[in-house]
């Protein structure tokens, strides 16, 4: 059977990946906190996931993918303040902008995308485990994981005693045992939304989270845990410390989740891409200036998954000539047969994202292929190359679209009888044998971004 390989951040090597049931391969990512609009970070990982889901469902009959929303969150909270808005309003409306923008770039939606709030017994429940089992304690109204009595605490991020702490520092407050403890329960104002508990009125910590939302759908251990490289530490890290604690399963990290997945930072001049930092793009601005949110899949696929991707306007240049040249061949071989190819065509076509999800490599064959076919192949090789380009740019996440679709996307801004008038008279000067006044149209049209093609049925046209 055909291999995939994955870098498991877990052993820090690439790895052939066994599912634990091939019936139903099981894998969870972090979802957005709503609060605001998603940036390019963001998107990047919702692009990485969404191709792992679809490379494995090449593989596999079944593949469930959970992708998890925060609806409960300080940041949430503050913005509401901000705002004077309900949380309940922010929050529903940037889940929807959200799932509209990452369908936009090409996504599936996850087969589950469970909200924080519903999950408020459970965590509980896991808190009240936690505490049983003598890895949390109660201070001061919060509830607390102790980091030092989880020994294996730092396997995924690999940091030791120091960094730990360095990482925890701006939650250090008198009432933790140890600096690193995080916190799983605290304590809410009338003003702020929270739960009836054992540890009083509260609202659940962030990391306790995902946890639960991932054991409830997935059931433990599932196969493919991951995100951004920015949440590998602190958050999957205590992720992994509060599941493996509450089942007492203290000496093995796998049975949480088996294999650990994470993409590279998008970056700006070197710079991680962050609000924080004021660097961002949104992906919903790019989508509201007219780029098509395939360009932006194209940009945000041109590097491989785990290496940073500097992000510049180049990207996007790119990103359009490369999805433009694929849908022009696609339409180009419209009239071609289409053939079924065999397992052995399968895996070659698709053998870049069978190895730790190559999509560089795997767009560069596809360019490959679009070269092969502008070489003027018989019609057999031509189905062939056609069976072939299909099949990879699906698998990357592409034409959900059909080619003369996508290669007249914002042709609604044009002025379309302009076009037709300057068409006609082209049409009209070469029947007339005057080839000059037919190419000056033709360059007219050009420099107002159509490309035009002279075919059996007529004279086509689409945007450049």
């Amino acid at each position: 059977m055909t291999q995939l390989k994955l870098t498991n951040s877990l052993t820090r090597k690439k790895e052939v990946f066994t599912p634990l049931d091939e019936s139903n391969v099981r894998l969870y990512a972090c979802g957005p906190t709503v609060y605001d609009y998603a940036h390019l970070g963001n998107a990047r990982m919702a692009v990485v996931f969404d191709l792992l889901t679809r490379v494995l469902q090449t593989l596999y009959l079944k593949v469930t993918y959970a992708s998890n929303i925060t609806d409960i969150e300080d940041k949430i909270i503050t913005r509401s303040r901000e705002t004077g808005e309900p949380i309940d309003t922010i929050t529903k409306r940037y889940t929807k902008i959200y799932n509209e923008d990452m369908e936009a770039l090409g996504n599936m939606a996850p087969t589950i995308q469970p909200l924080a709030t519903d999950h408020i017994p459970e965590m509980l429940a896991q808190i009240e485990a936690l505490i049983q089992n003598g890895h949390a304690y109660e201070a001061d109204g919060h509830v607390l994981f102790n980091v030092p009595s989880f020994k294996k605490y730092g396997g995924l991020s690999g940091r030791n005693r120091d960094e730990q702490i360095a990482g925890a520092r701006v939650e250090v407050a008198s009432y933790k045992k140890d600096p690193a403890d995080f916190v799983l329960w605290k304590p809410s104002t009338n003003d702020e939304p929270g739960w009836d508990s054992p540890y009083g009125f509260g609202r659940p910590g962030w990391h306790i989270e995902c946890s639960v939302m991932a054991e409830k759908h997935l059931q433990l251990p599932f196969d493919i845990h991951g995100g951004g490289a920015d949440l590998k530490f602190p958050h999957h890290e205590n992720e992994i410390a509060q599941s493996c604690c509450a089942h007492g399963h203290e000496d093995d990290l796998t049975s949480f989740a088996k294999v650990w997945v994470h993409n590279g930072f998008l970056t700006v001049e070197g710079e991680k891409m962050s609000k924080s930092l004021g660097n961002f793009t949104l992906a919903h601005d790019l989508l509201e200036e007219g780029i098509h949110g395939f360009v932006i899949r194209m940009a945000l696929l041109i590097a491989q998954y785990r290496k940073p991707l500097d992000w510049n306007q180049n990207c996007i240049h790119q990103a359009k000539k490369t999805t433009q040249m694929i849908y022009k061949t696609l339409y180009d071989l419209s009239d071609c047969d289409v053939i079924e190819l065999d397992e052995g065509q399968k895996n070659e076509a698709l053998s870049p994202l069978y190895d730790d999800l190559n999509s560089p490599l795997a767009i560069s064959n596809l360019h490959q292929y679009c070269k092969e076919v502008s070489a003027n192949p018989s019609d057999d090789e031509k189905s062939l190359l056609k069976a072939k380009i299909t099949l990879l740019a699906e698998t990357l996440g592409f034409f959900e679209k059909d080619a003369e679709e996508f290669l007249n996307f914002g042709n609604d801004d044009l002025d379309t009888d302009k076009i037709e008038d300057l068409i006609s008279k082209r049409n009209e000067a070469k029947a007339g044998k005057d080839y000059t006044a037919a190419d000056a149209l033709r360059d007219e049209l050009l420099n107002m971004g159509i490309e035009i093609k002279d075919t059996a049925d007529g004279t086509e046209w689409s945007k450049t």
